[in-house]
């Protein structure tokens, strides 16, 4: 049986790199998907994620959304509850990069990198809990949220110092949903990638970077949108019941170096 069969899905930031890649593998393991971005633009080129999932012989939705803004998000949970009649899975994905050291960092830059990466998740996150209380309780869970965190929530973000800001955020808010919610049956956890190769062009790979980063990876290889998609698919499902406020690296052992 595929490992979530009838769970409905909401995936932020599921148009490109790592959401893409949830989302595809969600709607292969039985769910009803919800793609919500500001926009169906693949930022690494390519077929739009919802022509992947059909082509991949399943179905899904997308709702337009930026996350930063409360009436969409509010519009997007009434949109799919009113679809599906209830939100099983809440990943938060959708995440913008700064690339500024924090001298370099304009305020105007720092709101848009806060706004989405961290009140956008706050956001999403508010709806979903509001909904799940709601919810009967399904092997477990009333209700599962997966936060995409990064490395760089732990240790600094080279360069980058509004990002790294907004996911040591994202990590704590996920122990904090976990402690208070879990006696009530919702379940939250993160993933933290480490540097994960999606296609993107630009800073992402500058020959810099990709140095750095191996040379911080012990595993032979950087990572794929699939290896983080894979833990959130594991967290997303039954099979992590007893598993809640934890962020699980997927980082080729960069943090245990």
């Amino acid at each position: 049986m595929a490992r979530l069969a009838g769970k409905v899905a909401i995936v932020t930031g599921g148009s490109s790199g790592i959401g893409r890649a949830i989302a595809r593998l969600f709607a292969q393991e039985g769910a009803r998907v919800v793609v919500a971005d500001a926009t169906e633009e693949v930022v690494e080129g390519g077929e739009p994620v919802l022509e992947a999932i059909r082509a991949d012989g399943h179905g899904a939705e997308f709702i337009r959304c930026d996350v930063s803004r409360a009436a969409e998000v509010e519009a997007l949970f009434a949109e799919t509850i009113a679809r599906h009649g209830s939100v099983d899975i809440l990943v938060n994905n959708a995440a913008i990069r700064a690339g500024k050291p924090l001298a370099e960092t304009e305020e105007a830059l720092w709101d848009s990198v806060i706004a989405v990466n961290l009140k956008g998740a706050f956001l999403c996150a508010r709806a979903a809990v509001r909904q799940m209380l709601r919810q009967p309780v399904v092997e477990e869970a009333r209700g599962r949220i997966v936060n995409i965190s990064s490395q760089h929530g732990m240790i600094a973000a080279p360069e980058d110092f509004a990002y790294g800001v907004s996911k040591s955020g994202l990590v704590y808010m996920t122990r904090q949903i976990a402690a208070d919610y879990g006696r009530q049956h919702i379940v939250c956890n993160a993933v933290a990638p480490g540097k994960i190769l999606t296609g993107k062009s630009g800073r992402a790979i500058e020959p810099r970077w990709i140095v750095y980063s191996e040379a911080r990876t012990p595993f032979p290889r950087l990572g794929a949108p699939v290896d983080v998609a894979r833990a959130a698919l594991f967290l997303a499902s039954g099979e992590a019941s007893f598993v809640n406020g934890h962020n699980l690296m997927v980082d080729g052992g960069w943090m245990a170096a």
